[in-house]
């Protein structure tokens, strides 16, 4: 693999400066006015466009790939109860706040899984307080991630860090093909942990949970 390090840096800086801006919308800046299905996709999908396409082929492959919001993906989560029914086809604030939430967890959760976290059957009060806290801990992680990715990724913006040397050596990505690996282990030890923190509700420790570590034997 080949990677040029100025475009590397400057994409790297690019991204930074997007993230750090980014935010979900406030529960009272969704729209509210009953929206058509189309209309929907296309304000999902700006809504959670996390990094800027590079050009419209790339623009395409994030709708299809990145967050595939269709017309039978939304029709699947009112067949099955995931979210609520449109009224006379027309979604409102509390569909799309639902779909926001839907869309962003289920890169890391399976629909199950998320019905657990938002359930069905609770009022509008209910659900704008669920997703003001979702917002909430969004605008955290955001910010979280960014300076993470800064702190990983030093050696490729070319900025001082006043670290010990010691840890900068074993922590910090010194090519791009470090800066993927750490991003894709991070991501899946992250939606790892998040799953098995899920399977643990209505658990306790008395309830016969394991918690003896067992380790691969060597060979």
């Amino acid at each position: 693999m080949s990677y040029d390090k100025e475009l590397i840096n400057a994409k790297l800086r690019r991204w930074d400066n997007y993230v750090r801006h980014y935010r979900l919308p406030n529960w009272d800046d969704i729209p509210d006015f009953g929206l058509y299905m189309e209309q929907v996709t296309t304000l999902i999908s700006q809504y959670l466009n996390y990094l800027p396409s590079e050009d419209a082929r790339e623009r395409e492959r994030d709708r299809e790939e990145m967050f595939p919001i269709t017309p039978s993906a939304i029709n699947n989560y009112v067949r099955t109860r995931v979210m609520p029914e449109p009224v006379k086809k027309r979604y409102y604030r509390i569909h799309i706040a639902y779909l926001i939430m839907i869309c962003s967890l289920k890169q890391s959760l399976s629909i199950a899984m998320i019905k657990k976290l938002i359930p069905m059957g609770i009022t509008e009060n209910e659900v704008k307080r669920i997703y003001n806290e979702f917002i909430e801990r969004h605008h955290y992680e955001v910010d979280y991630f960014a300076e993470q990715l800064q702190k990983i990724a030093n050696p490729l913006y070319d900025v001082n860090d006043a670290r010990p040397e010691a840890l900068q050596s074993s922590f910090k990505a010194h090519s791009t093909e470090d800066l993927i690996y750490s991003m894709a282990l991070i991501a899946g030890f992250s939606k790892l942990l998040a799953q098995k923190l899920v399977m643990l509700d209505g658990k306790s420790l008395h309830s016969g949970e394991n918690l003896e570590l067992r380790f691969p034997e060597e060979d």
